[in-house]
């Protein structure tokens, strides 16, 4: 049966984003800065504070204009930005009309008509797709993950008098071009900036917050939960500890196993093999076994260097699975050659890994903290990794991608692999279902 849509519930606004929600207005002191930026910590109340500000202000100030709505990627921008703004219309008493197709939203309201054209700016590219439009505003969620070219052509669209821009991120490094170019240049370019807490959010209760204090260490835990633009550098999983992350034997009841890859010939070739149960932030890992060979040969151990083609790595993945041919197998998204021989085999759930590297490192990094992800001692070259996996410190430029040193890392690539392919792929946390197969 149909009803009546459920209306955004507003809650209480802490001080900054009351600050985020009003600065534009001709009675506050910030009226006559030409934007916004809002960093810090997740889940801070940062994007529904800027979003319902932006909507507001645009609706409020404009009518037949053009404005700019920027993420990472559309689909990303729908999820985090554009569904729950879709929720606050009838609060701000408009109407929406989404065009997907056009990647274009039509919001009228109090007389007043406006279009809002939605863009990803992942890559290079993806500036040529915002040239040639006049703009009156530009809201970019994520900016840091944005790349520099296509905030700079955006924001140099914004050629109506009165035009703004509206940006939030989470930190990254120190020397990101956003932080060297926007946040510390901010008086300068006359923008307000606001640098967030998660107590910011008051809707957070105290053991949400003491949840997610002890997700993170390290350098995620300086950027997620201090706010801080920290470098990367050191070993990667200090968290790691054979306490609380190696074990003999599972230690709760599996509801399904995969097995994740990372591709070499000359370089090692690795195989996990991991059992996993819950959703969400609560989902547990164990990898019990693993498969290595090293093209190069080992003369610690007087094996000589053969390389292996991907016939012969089909033929021992089958004597790894035991000959089951349903077993879901995740590859490093660049090992295309192995995963066609694997599927003309019969292997019949082979996919790509996702290679979003300090995502699945941060999902690595918050699994091994929490005690979520443990590992059998029989996994010694995984173990032997786990010390020498640093991040690349000579690496951490403008581009603000942190990556690990390309040394020691291919079973800790694979770890990374399998965890943050089924994270996205079970994501959204509800109870275990009762009677499901037991791995053996």
């Amino acid at each position: 049966m149909g009803g009546k849509k459920k209306e955004f519930a507003f809650q209480h606004f802490s001080e900054k984003q009351l600050k985020i929600l009003t600065w534009w207005r001709e009675a506050s002191p910030y009226a006559g800065c030409d934007g916004v930026i809002a960093d810090g910590a997740i889940r801070s109340g940062k994007t529904v504070s800027m979003s319902l500000s932006f909507m507001m202000w645009a609706m409020e100030t404009f009518n037949g204009s053009n404005f700019a709505i920027c993420g990472k990627t559309i689909g990303s921008l729908r999820r985090n930005v554009i569904a729950p703004l879709k929720q606050m219309m009838p609060s701000l008493r408009c109407q929406c009309v989404d065009k997907h197709t056009e990647n274009l939203l039509v919001v009228t309201g109090r007389g007043r008509t406006n279009y809002f054209y939605l863009f990803g700016g992942k890559d290079e590219g993806s500036q040529d797709l915002i040239q040639g439009i006049t703009l009156a505003g530009a809201f970019f969620d994520e900016a840091a993950l944005m790349t520099e070219s296509f905030v700079n052509q955006a924001t140099a669209r914004c050629s109506v008098e009165g035009a703004k821009w509206w940006f939030n991120c989470n930190p990254e490094g120190p020397f990101h071009w956003f932080k060297t170019g926007w946040i510390d240049r901010a008086d300068e370019r006359n923008l307000l900036y606001l640098h967030f807490l998660m107590t910011d959010n008051q809707t957070l209760s105290e053991k949400t917050l003491a949840r997610y204090r002890a997700m993170y260490t390290g350098v995620f835990a300086r950027r997620f939960v201090l706010g801080e633009w920290a470098a990367a550098d050191g070993v990667i999983y200090p968290m790691f500890c054979e306490e609380n992350n190696i074990r003999e034997d599972l230690t709760f009841q599996p509801e399904r196993e995969f097995i994740a890859v990372d591709y070499g010939t000359f370089n090692p070739c690795v195989f996990l093999h991991f059992f996993a149960a819950g959703r969400g932030d609560d989902i547990r890992y164990y990898v019990d076994r693993e498969y290595y060979h090293n093209g190069r040969g080992d003369d610690a151990r007087g094996q000589r260097a053969v390389q292996k083609d991907d016939g012969q790595y089909a033929a021992d993945m089958l004597r790894f699975v035991g000959g089951r041919k349903d077993i879901p197998i995740i590859i490093d998204p660049s090992a295309s050659s192995l995963m066609t021989r694997l599927r003309h085999e019969g292997f019949v759930n082979v996919y790509p890994a996702k290679n979003a590297v300090a995502k699945g490192i941060s999902a690595v990094a918050s699994a091994f903290g929490q005690g979520r992800l443990c590992l059998s001692p029989e996994c010694r070259h995984t173990l032997a990794e786990l010390p020498s996996y640093v991040w690349d410190v000579k690496h951490a430029d403008r581009s603000g991608e942190d990556k690990p040193l390309k040394e020691n890392d291919h079973c800790c690539d694979a770890l990374r692999y399998g965890v943050y392919f089924d994270l996205l792929h079970h994501a959204a946390a509800r109870p275990s279902v009762a009677g499901r197969r037991t791995c053996r």
